[in-house]
């Protein structure tokens, strides 16, 4: 399982609208308060929703408050790794081995994946092994439970509430199972972890049993993940991401996800790609240079498909990690580490923070964490004091401020 879960956005809307509707919703009963009294209001709801009364008792008849739950949405930590120190944590020898194996194996339904979605093999290889190591740790959290558990919960119940909805639908379809089906603590279900009111609107029956199951069957779950993708923006036959050389002399200010140039204007200044990639870059591709460490550390050209990997996860280092995998079970070599300013300590990081936002700056929560609105600070007052503008914190740059 993932080391941390930032939730990749659904569409809540678009399955709520598209719920069967039998006259006026009952009062939805709120969040928190008696537990039992909510999930009578989650059936009274369900069945005025058209759900037929008997079935929505089976389907609720076992469910209890999972505390356990609740203490791992509390103690989230927030994702505080060097892109190198994860990568190296997680890209281990045997997953790459069990990747190239699980190429071969199910090369046919990646083919599919690739026809259909227009999303390459490599890309869904990197997701299912950072999700679930290929399927071999889906999560052991009753599902139902840990929906319901976190609707009752007040802190996200807009969230949570609809994916109850959607799983009945599922049972009913027979591919949910209240009371055995389990997965990871947030309720995400299966070998790509996906929420209900995914599977639900964009399941595929990749495996041709008449159900759409992602912990059992790993057809259903790549070819779902590739449709979520498409869904997402991905760009049939265009790259996502390359490692690349950089001068010594680059204007720093220009890197960043903030700034796309095209690939020849990238190779007028002397970036190069470090290797020779399997997929076709066009010179007038709008590319960004990424420096995860600084411009000491590795680099990487990426293009428009990058950005998808933000719809499925939202932190820069999980992202750039599932980029690079997806490119080294595409063959490309290891990275060059290079050798970057050793990262700020959480304490330093929270003052480096607190100094951004008294200059103006917006930073978010002082947490440590270097997100997108502190690497965009950082560069700012980089080039306001003549430093290398290159978004990466340095004891230097916090002794400066």
């Amino acid at each position: 399982m993932p080391l941390f879960r930032f939730f990749r956005p659904i569409f809540l809307a678009a399955f709520l609208a598209a719920l069967p509707a039998r006259g006026a919703l009952a009062e939805r009963v709120p969040c928190g308060g008696d537990f039992r009294r909510f999930v009578r209001g989650l059936e009274h709801e369900a069945v005025s929703r058209g759900h037929d009364p008997a079935s929505v008792r089976r389907f609720f008849a076992h469910v209890r408050p999972d505390p356990k739950v609740l203490r791992r949405d509390r103690a989230q930590g927030v994702f505080r790794l060097t892109f190198t120190e994860f990568a190296r944590r997680v890209i281990s020898r045997n997953r790459l081995i069990v990747g190239r194996r699980k190429a071969r194996e199910a090369a046919a339904i990646l083919a599919e994946a690739e026809r259909r979605f227009g999303v390459p093999g490599p890309v869904l290889l990197a997701l299912w092994a950072l999700e679930t190591d290929y399927g071999a740790f889906q999560g052991d959290f009753n599902t139902l439970n840990a929906l319901v558990t976190l609707a009752h919960d007040c802190r996200r119940p807009g969230l949570f509430r609809p994916q109850i909805l959607a799983a009945l639908r599922l049972y009913e379809r027979g591919d949910f199972d209240p009371v055995r089906t389990t997965g990871a603590w947030a309720g995400e279900i299966g070998m790509v972890q996906m929420l209900p009111a995914d599977i639900l609107r964009l399941g595929v029956d990749g495996d041709g049993d008449g159900h759409v199951r992602l912990k059992e069957s790993a057809a259903d779950a790549l070819l779902t993940g590739a449709r979520l993708l498409a869904e997402f923006g991905w760009r049939r036959g265009e790259p996502w991401m390359i490692e690349v050389s950089v001068p010594p002399d680059l204007d720093w200010a220009k890197t960043g996800l903030a700034v796309r140039r095209p690939v020849r204007s990238w190779l007028a200044e002397k970036v190069q790609p470090r290797y020779r990639p399997p997929w076709p870059i066009r010179e007038d591709m709008p590319a960004a240079i990424i420096l995860p460490q600084g411009r000491k550390g590795p680099a990487f050209m990426v293009f428009r498909n990058f950005d998808v990997f933000f719809e499925w996860n939202r932190s820069f280092v999980y992202v750039t990690t599932a980029a690079y995998f997806a490119t080294r079970l595409a063959g490309a070599p290891s990275f060059d580490p290079g050798n970057p300013d050793p990262p700020l300590s959480l304490a330093e990081m929270k003052a480096l923070q607190r100094k951004l936002r008294a200059r103006g700056h917006d930073v978010g929560k002082i947490d440590g964490v270097l997100g997108a609105g502190t690497r965009a600070a950082v560069r700012a007052e980089q080039k306001r004091l003549g430093l290398p503008a290159d978004g990466w914190p340095t004891r230097a740059l916090l002794g400066r401020l």
